[in-house]
């Protein structure tokens, strides 16, 4: 890009003329193209969208009714948000009842244990959509965490020695392509097995859907982590047996850096996928997530099913959005790319 200059005349104008000529300078046309691109144009697409989608939903006629358009998605959006705050103010009123028959326990000398009984309960109302979103967030992050613990050592590893990649992508290859839905039954017959517990510190669920989105999530970090780790330089491989260079050194300070690009594109890409696996796992194994929400308002079949099935379908695609816009970031602070978040 040519560096902007400024001329003469313009240099040695009173300050009010040169704001008027950079005003008037092709900046403008620029911001103007900025803006066309990146706000103007998608809400065009959008409004497109939203006219399609109203105009060709009337004319879809299903058991449960008319497809629902905007307008009725909207209305439901609405509606779930207050069952969300309606829920709440029970909850705080529930505890807000709780400790005035604490405090009356205190005040009338009752046993330590009853007052602890008192103290241990917990509010039991159902979850809310808005409570069901955090809740696979945490299962997809948690199976996502686990996942790239496992997968981005066994990708260093396999991009610093041929032989052992050799050794490892026969399974790469054969447990790749196997679907969740073909996991989840023996996930769920392992957990129930092995994790046997009085008071277990997590739900056999959310271990089900977690271990099923760890399975679909390690090979794309695997593979990119090997091809980004076994195209380093090999002059900067040299460089490293010159200043003999250790190995957790070598890997730290020339491998690691290097190989951050690729190793990041196979993170979006397992999280994408994990993100897309988790809905059909916590439809299964039952996970209080949006999979089950989902589930639910099909089983339900009430008129407006269609319709929060409809919010839930937009909200998991806009997190899957966020969700890799937040790895994006991530990419442009670790690594050396700082042009990734544009692509």
């Amino acid at each position: 890009m040519s560096t902007p200059t400024i001329s003469a005349k313009t240099f040695n104008m009173p300050r009010k003329d040169k704001l008027f000529a950079y005003l008037a300078g092709d900046h403008i046309d620029k911001a103007f193209v900025r803006f066309t691109k990146g706000i103007l144009i998608p809400a065009i697409a959008l409004l497109i969208f939203l006219g399609l989608w109203s105009a060709g939903a009337k004319n879809v006629q299903t058991s449960l009714g008319v497809l629902p358009g905007p307008a009725k998605v909207w209305e439901q959006t609405i509606s779930l948000y207050k069952e969300h705050t309606a829920e709440r103010k029970k909850e705080v009123a529930f505890y807000d009842r709780m400790q005035k028959r604490i405090d009356k326990a205190v005040a009338a000398g009752k046993p330590e244990e009853r007052i602890e009984k008192l103290m241990s309960r917990q509010y039991t109302g159902r979850a809310t959509f808005f409570d069901q979103i955090l809740t696979s967030l945490w299962t997809v992050m948690f199976g996502f965490m686990i996942a790239s613990l496992i997968a981005v050592p066994i990708g260093i590893v396999c991009g610093m020695s041929s032989t052992l990649y050799q050794a490892v992508n026969p399974l790469i290859q054969v447990f790749k392509p196997v679907s969740p839905l073909a996991w989840l039954p023996l996930v769920t017959m392992v957990v129930s097995a092995l994790y046997v517990s009085e008071s277990p510190m997590f739900e056999k669920s959310f271990l089900n859907s977690a271990i099923t989105v760890t399975l679909c999530c390690l090979w794309p970090t695997i593979i990119n982590t090997t091809v980004g780790v076994s195209g380093v330089d090999k002059d900067l491989i040299n460089v490293s047996r010159v200043l003999r260079l250790s190995w957790f050194t070598k890997t730290m300070k020339i491998v690691l850096p290097s190989s951050m690009p690729m190793i990041f594109t196979g993170l979006r890409l397992s999280l994408g996928i994990g993100w897309m696996v988790l809905i059909a796992a916590e439809m299964l194994a039952q996970n209080p997530g949006l999979g089950k929400f989902v589930w639910d308002e099909f089983q339900n079949g009430s008129s407006n099913s269609l319709a929060r099935i409809m919010v839930a379908v937009l909200v998991i695609g806009f997190i899957g959005f966020l969700l890799d816009r937040g790895m994006l970031s991530l990419q442009r602070v670790f690594s050396w790319d700082k042009n990734a978040v544009l692509r």
